[in-house]
């Protein structure tokens, strides 16, 4: 077991002023339907770095169904058509959305794409009128994330610690 430092932030309006300009010729940010093994590919890619494994432990139907929810949505960045990184969005469409996974991969990461992920992702979930986004990050995740999230318009609510399998 392990005890993580946990971050639960929210954002209560959508983003303010201009949208960010692409920080690189050639990047892109769309809502995209991944299959099984591009999402993974991408997930892993992501993740590994900053241990995610949520969605590795879920069984193939699982997280197909979970894929094909209308509610699930995934942004995904590309450079030049090549996948660089995402923004995982749960329960779109309801009151309080949650944003459950976003980050670079790591040889993308230090110019500027990850606020233009963010930033285009989060507009296009709050033109779905929500109430409030949330998401956690806890001490695994980039030193970078929270000063990102915050940036963005998310404030912090609560913080604890919590423990996690190993």
């Amino acid at each position: 077991m392990v005890d993580l430092l946990v971050t639960y932030m929210e954002m209560i309006a959508p983003p303010s002023g201009d949208a960010f300009a692409a920080p690189a010729p050639g990047a892109m940010v769309a809502h995209e339907t991944l299959d099984i093994a591009g999402y993974e590919r991408l997930y892993r890619a992501v993740g590994e770095p900053v241990q995610w494994d949520q969605r590795l432990r879920m069984g193939s139907g699982e997280l197909e169904r979970l894929l094909a929810l209308a509610s699930t949505h995934i942004h995904v960045l590309r450079v030049d058509g090549e996948a660089a990184g995402l923004c995982e969005f749960n329960s779109v469409g309801q009151a309080d959305v949650e944003l459950t996974h976003f980050g670079l991969i790591p040889r993308f990461q230090g110019r500027k794409l990850g606020p233009f992920l963010l930033d285009r992702s989060l507009r296009a979930v709050w033109s779905h009128r929500p109430r409030r986004l949330w998401l956690h990050t806890d001490t695994f995740d980039h030193p970078g994330a929270q000063s990102v999230y915050t940036r963005a318009g998310f404030r912090p609510f609560l913080q604890r610690m919590e423990t996690f399998p190993d």
